[in-house]
């Protein structure tokens, strides 16, 4: 299949690993995946924080962006949530936008759903050998999804997929939440990363850049040595 990809701006800027590993996992699957360089963030922010005049610009250029035909692929679920759910929405009253964001919203996927759901693939011949935890990313719920994560963990040779405690809790980062709210947000955080470290895991694994670096900076400041991945960079593991 033809397909693009939309790194999102935490994984462009924060975790190119895992756009990286999300580019290297489709061509080993053996389809091809361009880079539109002039997609910039989804909206999100602004949609959140209430301003939708300006999250209505931006979904704009992402539908201007990502015109054509090419399936759309992202590592995150809160970005593929965006445009898959709120396009649509907040283009409602515009009937050649809201068509044209309802289009791109049918060919776009989270990279899991898109594996799983779409292809029908659940084992890419990943290897990696420890106990693996699994933070259940708030957005997949806004997306349906349930479970396809968990199978492509449970196909990478060695690895052990441990019950955590509150996984469907929210980490706490939530986007602008984390800065609006620091209090609140820590407190969910510490509750997660304790979930975590009660697993006895060697890697806690999700789907998220924002999800992944709020808990892995929560992780790091406690002096904690476990690994967090993404679960294409988890999937890229030989």
């Amino acid at each position: 299949m033809q397909l693009s990809l939309m790194v999102t701006c935490l994984g462009d800027v924060l975790r190119p690993a895992a756009g990286q590993a999300t580019v290297q996992l489709l061509r080993k699957l053996g389809h091809e995946i361009d880079f539109p360089t002039e997609q910039t963030c989804c909206g999100q922010p602004f949609y959140n924080s209430g301003y939708a005049d300006l999250a209505r610009q931006q979904a704009k250029h992402t539908i201007d962006v990502f015109a054509g035909e090419r399936t759309v692929i992202t590592p995150s679920g809160s970005c593929a949530a965006m445009v898959k759910v709120e396009y649509p929405h907040l283009l409602a009253d515009e009937p050649e936008w809201h068509a044209r964001a309802v289009e791109l919203a049918g060919r776009t996927f989270e990279l899991a759903d898109f594996l799983v759901n779409r292809l029908g693939v659940v084992d890419v011949g990943a290897r990696y050998e420890g106990k693996i935890a699994y933070h259940y990313a708030c957005h997949l719920r806004g997306l349906g999804l349930a479970g396809e994560v968990e199978r492509l963990i449970r196909h990478v040779q060695g690895a052990v997929l441990v019950p955590l405690r509150h996984e469907e809790q929210c980490c706490g980062f939530g986007g602008s939440f984390s800065i609006r709210y620091p209090q609140v947000s820590t407190a969910m955080v510490n509750d997660k990363v304790q979930c975590i470290l009660q697993t006895e895991a060697d890697a806690l694994v999700s789907t998220d850049a924002g999800c992944l670096m709020n808990i892995g900076g929560r992780l790091r400041r406690q002096g904690k040595p476990l690994e967090v991945l993404h679960v294409a960079e988890l999937l890229m593991r030989q």
